[in-house]
């Protein structure tokens, strides 16, 4: 008995919240309603419109090294890396970055770091887990932030400012 009016509660509130939908929804492609920046309901959109993609951010490549703003910070790619094949059977990014190359393309090779295992077994070639550099190296754009970044580089939170004081 308790569950009948459990469920016929439910089903009377979902009603009740189909109908206001639909009337916010119809106010709103009329014109009439509240529908808008005042309202938790988008606009009506058919479902076979698409929104139109936002142009891509234009990546910065000058060739430059960026400072790291923490220790450990993987330096990010100054350059286009478009097309670069990264596959278990080649790694483009290591045609100019491994040991072997450095010297004739003056790139920087790969941390010795890169060449190690979990356990600090030194290998003869990149280790597996550190194979696919976009992992953690990502190019950078001139994107705006999405949110207001606040973020400090580790070095001015160690430096102190002229204007901390000399008082702690």
């Amino acid at each position: 008995m308790r569950a009948a009016v459990r469920m016929a509660l439910l089903s009377g509130g979902l009603v009740v919240a189909c109908a206001a939908v639909a009337v916010q929804g119809r106010a709103a492609q009329e014109g009439t309603g509240r529908a808008g920046t005042d309202t938790p309901f988008r606009p009506p959109v058919g479902f076979t419109d698409e929104a139109a993609a936002p142009p891509l951010a234009k990546e910065i490549t000058d060739d430059r090294r960026r400072a790291r703003n923490y220790p450990e910070q993987p330096p990010v790619i100054p350059h286009n890396i478009v097309g670069y094949q990264v596959n278990l059977q080649l790694n483009q990014c290591l045609t100019c970055h491994s040991r072997q190359y450095t010297e004739q393309v003056q790139a920087p090779m790969v941390s010795i770091s890169h060449y190690q295992t979990r356990e600090g077994q030194t290998l003869g070639a990149v280790a597996p887990r550190r194979y696919f550099c976009t992992q953690c190296h990502v190019p950078q754009t001139d994107a705006r932030p999405v949110v207001e970044n606040r973020f400090r580089p580790f070095d001015a939170l160690v430096e102190p400012t002229p204007d901390s004081g000399s008082g702690r």
